[in-house]
């Protein structure tokens, strides 16, 4: 486990290497009393990270850093865990824009105390010395990730592996780049490889010509012609993922490859299948381009904390590294004596536990020399992460993530980067966009703005007007206009079939429902009244919180009660719920909702008059969820909230 140049080296000149990236989950924090024993999303990642670890065999993991060092502390310690229990190769993120010299230093001595020894060195968020005004003078030196680069190598010598970014469309700088070319950044990504970066590992792409292009403009540079470049791919999780990702990075999506989506995106499953087809492709054809790598060929997935689509690209690819197939045994009368014996792929498990037949065996079936198998193969490993028979489960429970409305519990809950509040603009665009605003009123026009189609984005949310939400968009203005500003909503839906071009999602021949909900920002007083109201009525729960974490709930939306607001029944399934809204999710999206304020005040200068009003609304509101459960009254939410 050491650095990651050294694991390069080790490997043949024509072989392969896979590495992935996960982030630290949003709802790590120990869960309330009521709801244990459930495990949070912490320990659910790190089970799956076991089963990937010993399935897959990857090169190493990258941990994500939030911007301006937000996630820091839950970064540090998933790495550390990584590196110390899992034993993987961990390349830890750090970004070096909005943070302060003390939390790098800090960071820089965890992970060496943990025995990390690479670090992706980013800039992180547009810096706030120039976007903001609001960096000390002693912290400006932190500008670029070639500033870091260059502190790490100073502070710490030849102790740490160093990577850096590139992109192979070019950089983008917010929503609407002026300038997005590979030739424009390649100076300054020669400048971060001359300052003593050690590997380059790009962002994601789908346009596997344009890659191809970029990587031999770089090997055409002498100090770029050896270096590792690790192609950075993200799986195809679902449509809207897809749609976000992309135009969040800029990345370009091929005609081809959007028809063959665009064909299926109706289906989840069938949206998975053709993103992994599509990604295994890509891997294909870079394995066989001559001229490209220098040694090994690498490829970085960016997992967001799933594993299925990974595991089922990587074995397609011919990724996974030949390992032993062998298991661990212990010897029947010491536990603590063991031996390494051959399996023919079989393993055992417990008398009465599920069981993959063609895979596993039982204790009369695997006992050599007085001894007894205790872990599984890497083929029922591979097989379960792959979601494969009845444990594959484990794998695939959460496997269609629906970002903030999906299962707390998941690894993959929350927003698609896991990197905290952004306002995914830059200053220009953010003032471009929602001008100066100074009062409610001017509040009220932007978000109504956003529904009526003239405004593209709000600060929570850069996509557009679903259709779904276009038929209740009279009832949205009218809450706007009261000044309840709404952020989340759906209609109800008291069964439609799968193949709905509305509301239509997963296999055919299936049938969903969902019950209306809306989620919103409301004056403290305001939201009293309204609370009394909902207070005395059976079919609705409820969900509020705000900025200082405080937080309430009716008693329909009792403690540790699963409120799932989309479901669909499908042939051969069980129910799935793809949509759920429950009190550990809101109190996570809510310190986060209140945070993007904060993020768009800081746009401003101090003592401005619209930094002073954003912090103040930050201070006043409440954020609020409403869910009806009588999704068979057509229209019931609404008239319970007089709009």
């Amino acid at each position: 486990m050491g650095k990651i140049t050294d694991h390069l080296a080790a490997l043949g000149p024509n072989s392969t290497y896979f590495s992935l990236e996960v982030f630290p989950p949003k709802t790590d924090n120990v869960p309330p009393a009521h709801l244990l024993p459930v495990p949070p999303g912490t320990l659910n990642l790190h089970a799956r990270l076991e089963r990937m670890s010993h399935a897959l065999h990857p090169l190493f993991i990258n941990v994500t850093w939030g911007a301006g060092g937000s996630t820091a502390s839950k970064s540090l310690q998933l790495a550390t865990t990584i590196q110390r229990d899992l034993h993987l190769t961990t390349c830890l993120h750090l970004t070096c824009t909005n943070m302060s010299r003390s939390i790098l230093d800090d960071a820089l001595a965890a992970a060496k105390e943990a025995g990390i020894r690479n670090i992706l060195a980013l800039r992180g968020d547009p810096p706030r010395a120039e976007e903001y005004g609001v960096l000390p003078e002693e912290e400006a030196e932190f500008v670029w990730a070639v500033d870091l680069v260059r502190y790490i190598r100073k502070t710490h010598g030849d102790y740490f592996c160093i990577g850096v970014a590139a992109y192979p469309e070019g950089h983008a700088e917010g929503t609407a780049p002026d300038i997005q070319d590979p030739l424009h950044d390649l100076p300054y990504l020669v400048t971060k490889v001359e300052a003593g970066a050690d590997f380059i590992m790009t962002q994601l792409f789908y346009d596997v010509d344009k890659y191809i292009a970029f990587e031999k403009l770089l090997r055409s540079q002498d100090s770029l012609k050896d270096i590792p470049i690790i192609p950075g791919l993200m799986p195809i999780q679902s449509y809207q993922i897809l749609m976000r990702t992309t135009k969040l990075s800029h990345a370009t999506i091929p005609d081809a490859v959007m028809d063959r989506i665009e064909a299926v995106k109706g289906d989840d499953e069938k949206v998975k299948e053709v993103g992994i087809d599509v990604v295994s492709g890509i891997v294909e054809r870079l394995k066989s381009e001559t001229g490209l790598a220098r040694g090994p060929r690498g490829f970085h997935f960016y997992t967001l904390n799933l594993e299925k689509a990974v595991a089922l690209i990587v074995e397609r690819t011919g990724l996974i590294p030949d390992v032993p197939k062998k298991v661990i045994v212990s010897d029947v009368t010491d536990p603590h004596a063991t031996a390494v014996v051959e399996m023919n792929n079989r393993a055992l498990v417990e008398s009465g536990q599920p069981r993959i037949p063609e895979y596993e065996a039982v204790d009369s079936e695997v006992i050599k020399g007085g001894k007894k198998a205790e872990l599984r193969t890497q083929e029922i490993a591979l097989a379960i992460t792959e979601g494969q028979g009845t444990l594959g489960r484990e794998a695939i429970w959460d496997d269609f993530p629906n970002g903030r409305f999906g299962d707390p519990n998941s690894p993959a809950f929350g927003q698609i980067d896991g990197y905290g509040p952004s306002l995914h603009v830059t200053r220009t665009e953010a003032t471009s966009l929602w001008g100066y605003p100074v009062d409610k009123t001017d509040i009220t026009t932007l978000f109504t703005r956003n529904l009526l189609g003239t405004l593209r984005a709000i600060p929570w949310s850069e996509q557009e007007l679903s259709a779904e939400t276009k038929l209740i968009q009279p009832h949205l203005l009218k809450m706007n206009e009261k000044g309840w500003w709404t952020v989340a909503s759906q209609p109800d839906v008291p069964g439609v079939k799968s193949d709905h071009e509305v509301f239509g999602w997963g296999p055919k021949k299936g049938w969903v429902f969902q019950k209306a909900f809306v989620e919103f920002f409301i004056d403290r007083e305001e939201w009293e009244e309204v609370r009394r109201v909902l207070d005395g009525l059976e079919d609705v729960s409820y969900y509020a919180a705000d900025a200082k974490g405080n937080f309430t709930q009716n008693a329909s939306a009792s403690p540790g009660s699963m409120n799932s607001v989309t479901w669909g029944c499908f042939p051969g399934k069980e129910i799935v719920s793809t949509t759920i809204i429950e009190e550990q999710s809101f109190q996570s999206w809510a310190e986060e909702a209140f945070g993007i304020w904060k993020e768009w005040a800081y746009v401003f200068p101090p003592k401005s008059a619209t930094r002073e009003f954003l912090f103040k609304t930050v201070e006043e509101t409440v954020l609020v969820n409403v869910i009806c459960h009588d999704y068979m009254t057509p229209g019931r939410l609404w008239e319970i909230l007089g709009v």
